[in-house]
């Protein structure tokens, strides 16, 4: 399993970094947007890559509407922020010819706004090492998010293919876990998702709990005063 962070806080990847087992981190533009991220864009690039270091991924999404646009956008990318990035393509007919070509650069690629089984089967036909399924917003669409991704994975298992199924948009923790359940290999989570799901109270009051227990055996002793 993979967890990355749908993030460029800097002060949350570093705080998520530190306390989770952390494979990468994803971006696009509605979320360099909420951040204020503007002419900054690839200083604030590297500073992530400062934060993850080289052992993690960072992927980032091209924007032009054309072939020629997205391929010159990804070379940009790359030679700023290092060949080790994934570049985010959208899952058209034209983001497809971009993957394709990428692909064949040797260019890391997340086929990104998949919605249906086509798309991403389309996408592991062109050698994505990614594909992300948006898994909140095809519900509202009345598509069953788990069935997609099942199905998606029985392709990746038949065809022995190394793309791997990055689940994205997620409403809340259950969307998550069931689209890890469905076989999605990663998924990449909102921090505000990560915390809520351990603002459980049961959790903290078993948490307490001990702790009282603890006290009322040792009183202010700790483990490494007996």
């Amino acid at each position: 399993m993979e967890f990355l962070l749908d993030t460029v806080d800097l002060k949350k990847i570093k705080y998520y970094c530190d306390k989770l087992n952390v494979k990468g981190v994803t971006s696009n533009p509605t979320i360099l947007k909420k951040a204020g991220v503007g002419d900054d864009l690839f200083v604030h690039l590297k500073k992530i890559k400062e934060i993850i270091g080289d052992e993690r991924e960072l992927h980032v999404q091209v924007v032009a509407p054309s072939v020629s646009g997205m391929i010159d956008e990804a070379h940009k990318i790359v030679d700023e922020v290092g060949k080790d990035v994934y570049i985010k393509v959208p899952t058209t007919l034209d983001g497809l010819e971009v993957m394709k070509k990428l692909k064949a650069e040797g260019i890391r690629v997340t086929a990104t706004a998949i919605y249906t089984e086509f798309q991403g089967y389309q996408a592991i036909n062109v050698g994505a090492d990614y594909l992300a399924p948006y898994y909140n917003r095809m519900l509202n669409q009345n598509i069953d998010s788990a069935e997609v991704i099942r199905n998606l994975a029985k392709r990746i298992n038949l065809d022995n293919s190394n793309t791997k199924i990055l689940a994205a948009s997620f409403h809340n923790v259950a969307q998550v876990n069931e689209a890890l359940s469905n076989g999605a290999q990663a998924v990449t989570v909102g921090p505000d998702i990560v915390a809520s799901a351990f603002k459980i109270p049961s959790i903290s009051q078993a948490v307490a709990d001990f702790r009282n227990d603890w006290e009322s055996l040792y009183g202010d002793k700790n483990i490494n005063n007996l």
